[in-house]
């Protein structure tokens, strides 16, 4: 302290008798550069432990604040040199004071380093700005709009996560050529532009008798150190189009705009986002991803870094690139994913459970520990290194600043945590033809016949090889690889095509049907020839391809969905989510997730995730059904639940939607919607099948004469009208998965006459007054399926009361539904083709077939409901059909022959459709079931 004068010896000593004192020992004890500094500026830990900035975080505005007030009194560059360093230098002294002492937390630390650099970028920038246009004039476009220089921060400052002695790796830009105006002397804009960062660059990274600011890196711009210094956005964009490479893309993910014109900076970032983030699951990235892998394990080998905890084995470098492989591969599908900062990536992969729960917390605790250690190496003489240091006096410095009692314990404690992270960096992209159980000498077999794609020669090998059918496998597979879509392919395309066919005809030819297995997933291939990622996807997951062929196997309604949306394969990934499905809390709770994690006024990335989210959950469904792990009555409900789920989220979305435009319903509770959607068919029946419409009626109960409060007011009326409009619109609009659902509105009050959604007054005046037979029936399976809930009550104590207390003869109510059967059938009943060998049997339509199990349910309710209301209680089939047994109104043999009748149609049903076949089965099928339906409709019915 040989600089201090007596005021601030002093000053010192008191410090180190008060009770911070353990705090001022570990800051000098564990960094020579922090006591350099304190002999260097004497004042500055005085001055900021008087300020009460030693024991409280800075954020960027009073940094950037701070450092303008006093840059504003600068008047050349060299003071401006001198004050950046003095700013810097103080404020370091107080962030590794901090840290040291476990004073803020290690993001803390990040954030504030962080800040504290852009803070120095903002100010130099500025000031060399001014300084230049005095000279040169104002850059402006051909059009004569201002141009602002743009600083795209990369790496650790680009995440926000600086560390305390690091490089900041940088890219300048500019929005547009032109020149510059109002000047001595006008010059291009790129000219400008250039020394304008040739200055920011001196005056942040030149060495000086103050030292430094930040060591500025350049070499992240495109084509490197022999690119021109700084580029307009025209020009970036093409580079990265035409040139970006995959390690660009890499680097790109924690590209961030700092300073300058920020605004038009981020609208580069999301010209640009494309190039970083593909749109459909990248998984054609692996290949770059495993060959940096190999260049980073190479690297530890032949520089020895060992003892190096960034670039070493189980380092910070592996932490970041296990998050980076998946935001490359997802990150263009998962907004969420293309956050900066590694712990929220991290936190993401948990929450997608793309990472396991442990692997992810161990992940975190290690990057917490290794970035702990790193800023304790820098901190000892401020240095860049990551280096675990080998002078004894440093050692014990490391080992004090991370709470260890001696070296040894810290090692022990280091090499826990690099173990942990080696063992999930070897894990991430493996090659996959390790452990794989095929043998090479037998793809080798296949590759050779692909190289000779002559029918007959094909034809025999596919045969010997166990094809049913060699003959038409081969014409397709030649068909295939001879298409003209084949042989535009990129050429990376067709080899990524070629490499995989091998895998995919070694698989097929263990199906159970092999050709037919080959013709099926051949559509597929089709779909996908210029989105090969999926190709690659399903090459790096060997198990993924044996889920494809044993559905596409067991499925052609299966194959076609996944031909339809090739994004589904992302489901064949985890077995243990294909053949299962969640409950409906649980189907509820990651719809809720999905849609939380896309803006609330993003109605096209909403529409999307509802899709995906009903397709992905359909196909899980379907593939739990063929694999015999999901029975015919739950099939249906998930079915039904995965709809009600939907249903759910599109009323809220449309709801938000209308009103954030018309405002809310002045003194009325807000929390309440007043609206309800009421399925009726198969949805209110619970009983869904995989291509089933949703038969919907929209019913509100908001007193009359309300408007909304918002600045586009409009009456109830129109506010539930377009409610409803709007809520059809989600359902059905096509996007690029597809509608959600086809919605079939006919059975609302006066059918296509009616008004798109009824007050509830005017439904129940309707039922009451007007209402046809055949609605009522109808209104034996209608239920609420979404919406609010007091109204939801009022709709089925309505229901119950038109059920139940509804007065009808029983003679004309049989008379009735018999007509309304006898006419479905006539109209409805598909006719033969008169040239059939064998008679079909329609399984919905057909005599003795599930309507006339339908109607005899739907007339017992309506009919005896008076005197027995439990009739009225449920909405399904089968558990009317058990009531009516409970209640003595059907022998127990007759309402058990009905249930088994009834659950083996519509088995069989599901199966035809998984199938893709018609509903119908040869006549000599089912007969003892058809025969009891048809007895029992002429003992109740006739």
């Amino acid at each position: 302290m040989e600089r201090c004068d007596d005021n601030q010896r002093h000053w010192y000593r008191e410090l180190s008798q008060s009770d911070q004192r353990p705090q001022l020992l570990k800051a000098l004890g564990c960094s020579q550069a922090f006591t350099d500094y304190c002999c260097r500026i004497p004042d500055a830990l005085k001055q900021l432990h008087e300020a009460g900035l030693l024991s409280a975080p800075l954020d960027y505005p009073a940094l950037l604040d701070e450092l303008q007030g006093e840059a504003s009194a600068v008047a050349d560059a060299d003071a401006l040199a001198a004050c950046l360093r003095r700013f810097r230098n103080r404020h370091w002294l107080r962030i590794v004071w901090r840290d040291l002492n476990r004073l803020a937390t290690t993001a803390q630390t990040v954030a504030e380093l962080s800040d504290l650099a852009v803070a120095c970028i903002e100010v130099a920038l500025d000031f060399h700005y001014q300084a230049m246009t005095e000279e040169w004039g104002e850059p402006r476009s051909k059009d004569g709009e201002p141009q602002r220089m743009v600083v795209i921060a990369m790496g650790k400052l680009g995440a926000n996560e600086l560390n305390l002695s690091s490089d900041i790796d940088l890219i300048f830009a500019y929005p547009e050529a032109g020149s510059t105006e109002g000047g001595r002397r006008s010059v291009d804009n790129q000219e400008f532009f250039i020394r304008l960062g040739q200055r920011v660059i001196k005056a942040l990274d030149a060495l000086t008798p103050d030292g430094f600011v930040f060591r500025v890196d350049m070499r992240l711009r495109p084509y490197g150190q022999s690119g021109p210094l700084v580029v307009n956005f025209d020009a970036l964009e093409e580079y990265y189009q035409d040139q970006g490479r995959d390690w660009e893309r890499y680097a790109m993910i924690k590209a961030r705009c700092i300073a300058g014109d920020v605004a038009s900076g981020e609208q580069l970032m999301a010209v640009l986002q494309p190039f970083v983030f593909r749109r459909y699951l990248d998984f054609s990235a692996v290949e770059a991803l495993r060959d940096m892998k190999g260049m980073i394990q190479r690297e530890v080998q032949r520089r020895n870094l060992e003892d190096n905890i960034k670039l070493g084995p189980g380092g910070i470098r592996e932490i970041e690139f296990i998050a980076q492989c998946f935001q490359l591969i997802r990150g263009g599908q998962e907004a969420s994913l293309q956050a900066r900062s590694l712990v929220t990536v991290l936190n993401e992969l948990r929450e997608l459970e793309y990472l396991p729960t442990n692997a992810v917390k161990e992940l975190e605790q290690a990057n917490g520990f290794l970035r702990d250690v790193e800023h304790a190496i820098q901190a000892w003489r401020d240095q860049q290194t990551q280096q675990l240091p080998t002078d004894q006096a440093a050692r014990d410095a490391l080992a004090w600043a991370m709470g260890c009692p001696d070296w040894q314990a810290f090692s022990v404690e280091l090499a826990r945590h690099r173990d942990k992270v080696a063992k999930h960096f070897a894990n991430i992209v493996a090659d996959p033809d390790e452990g794989s159980d095929v043998e090479p000498n037998t793809l080798a077999h296949w590759h050779t016949l692909l190289d000779e794609l002559d029918h007959d020669h094909v034809r025999q090998q596919l045969e010997e090889a166990g094809f049913d059918d060699g003959d038409e496998a081969a014409r397709m597979l030649v068909a295939l690889l001879s298409s003209a879509a084949v042989q535009r392919m990129q050429s990376s395309g067709r080899e990524r095509l070629y490499d995989f066919m091998p895998l995919l005809l070694e698989a097929a030819s263990e199906a159970e049907h092999p050709t037919q297995t080959l013709l099926r997933i051949i559509p597929l291939i089709e779909s996908v020839l210029r989105r090969t990622a999926y190709l690659v996807l399903l090459m790096e997951n060997r198990q993924a391809l044996g889920h494809l062929v044993r559905l596409c196997d067991a499925s052609p309604w299966i194959a076609r969905q996944l031909a339809a949306q090739p994004v589904l394969l992302d489901e064949l990934l985890d077995a243990s989510s294909l053949y299962s499905v969640p409950d409906k809390d649980g189907l509820r709770s990651e719809l809720r997730q999905r849609l939380l994690r896309i803006a609330e006024d993003d109605l096209e990335a909403q529409m999307e995730a509802l899709r995906y989210f009903r397709l992905a959950h359909v196909l899980r469904v379907a593939a739990s059904e063929v694999s015999g792990t999901l029975p015919l009555m739950k099939v249906s409900d998930y079915l039904t639940y995965i709809a009600e789920v939907v249903l759910e989220s599109v009323l809220d979305i449309a709801w938000h939607n209308l009103t954030d435009k018309h405002g809310h319903f002045a003194g009325i509770d807000e929390a309440r919607k007043h609206f309800v959607i009421v399925g009726y068919g198969k949805l209110g029946g619970l009983e869904l099948g995989y291509g089933s419409d949703l038969d919907l009626v929209f019913i509100h109960d908001l007193p009359a004469g309300l408007a909304t409060d918002g600045d586009r007011p409009v009456d109830g009326t129109v506010f539930f009208t377009r409610l409803g409009q709007r809520i059809i619109h989600i359902l059905t609009t096509q996007t690029r998965l597809g509608a959600l659902y086809e919605v079939d509105m006919r059975l609302r009050p006066s059918g296509n006459a009616g008004l798109l959604v009824s007050s509830f007054n005017a439904y129940r005046d309707y039922q009451r007054g007007q209402a046809w037979t055949w609605e009522h029936q109808a209104l034996v399976r209608a239920r609420v399926v979404a919406g609010d809930e007091l109204l939801a009550e009022k709709f089925t104590h309505l229901r119950r009361e038109l059920i139940c207390e509804q007065p009808r003869d029983a003679a004309t109510l049989k008379e009735e539904v018999v007509a309304m059967r006898n006419k479905m059938r006539d109209h409805l009943l598909p006719k033969g083709s008169g040239g059939e060998k064998v008679a079909q049997f329609d399984l919905k339509q057909g005599l003795g077939g599930i309507v006339d199990i339908e109607f005899m349910v739907q007339y017992a309710v309506l009919a005896w409901s008076n005197q027995h209301p439990p009739l009225a209680h449920y909405t399904d089939n089968i558990r009317i059909l058990e009531t009516l047994q409970q209640q003595d109104l059907l022998p127990e043999a007759d309402a058990l022959a009905l249930i088994d009748a009834y659950k083996a149609f519509r088995s069989q049903s599901h199966r035809l459709s998984l199938q893709e076949q018609k509903g119908r089965v040869a006549d000599s099928e089912l007969r003892d079931e058809r025969d009891t339906v048809a007895s029992l409709w002429e003992r109740l019915m006739a």
